[in-house]
């Protein structure tokens, strides 16, 4: 294996580690999103777009590379070379390599995309349970001042009612009062259904982060299937050169 397919194998195994790292169950998208704005990664970060387009456009040059070289050495069922046993070996050999760099390639590809959209994904997740969590307190609070006023004005009617002063029931005085608690009862309303949207996106998100691990996980499966087709197909190559 060259120079620049080793390195490309080698980053496809970080791929690998960092994605069934991203869909271990016990770590939470809370603490992920403490992980991503720390110190070190922010300053990554700050060049991340044009390292990933950079990465992007490497494997996707590896990879129409690494095809041409499968067109190029899918010859032999074409090619008459019957009387040439070296040639044929040669040539299996080529097109083994070829389709083994194409493999690579693009799986290296599309798990750079996947391990982005992973990423965002936990970030996003991570920021709606915070919200989520921001108007359940809000909510919690008004609903709670809101009950405490309505204690109080009861308790003010009771007193102004012992002390023989006429309490209007639906009156001008009363007013003010009144509209305060429909003001907060509204207020109150609009939280709750802040809290009803929030808790949608939420378990919307949810379920795109575990469609994605899902997928990573189907994914790993395939790689190791071809690595074992890999090994099978190289001890075969090995015995027949010998």
């Amino acid at each position: 294996m060259s120079l620049q397919w080793t390195a490309v194998a080698t980053f496809l195994y970080v791929e690998v580690f960092l994605v069934l790292l991203l869909c271990i169950p016990f770590i939470s998208p809370k603490r992920w999103s403490k992980v991503f704005k720390s110190r070190i990664l922010q300053t990554i970060a700050l060049y991340g777009n044009t390292w990933f387009m950079v990465a992007i456009a490497i494997l996707v040059f590896l990879l129409i590379d690494a095809f041409r070289e499968v067109r190029k050495y899918s010859v032999s069922d074409k090619v008459d070379v019957t009387n040439n046993p070296t040639a044929i070996e040669h040539i299996h050999m080529k097109l083994f390599r070829a389709q083994r760099n194409e493999y690579i390639a693009g799986f290296a590809l599309l798990l750079c995309l996947l391990l982005r959209r992973l990423a965002t994904l936990l970030s996003q997740q991570a920021s709606l349970m915070a919200s989520n969590e921001a108007f359940k307190k809000q909510a919690e609070g008004a609903s709670a001042a809101a009950k405490k006023y309505m204690d109080d004005n009861e308790l003010l009617q009771e007193k102004l009612q012992a002390a023989g002063i006429e309490v209007p029931e639906g009156g001008k005085k009363g007013a003010g009062p009144q509209e305060e608690n429909k003001v907060l009862k509204g207020e109150l309303k609009t939280l709750t259904e802040e809290l009803e949207t929030t808790k949608k996106a939420l378990h919307k998100s949810d379920s795109d982060v575990q469609a994605m691990k899902k997928q990573a996980e189907n994914l790993t499966v395939e790689y190791d299937r071809l690595l074992e087709e890999h090994s099978k197909l190289l001890a075969s190559s090995d015995k027949k050169s010998d």
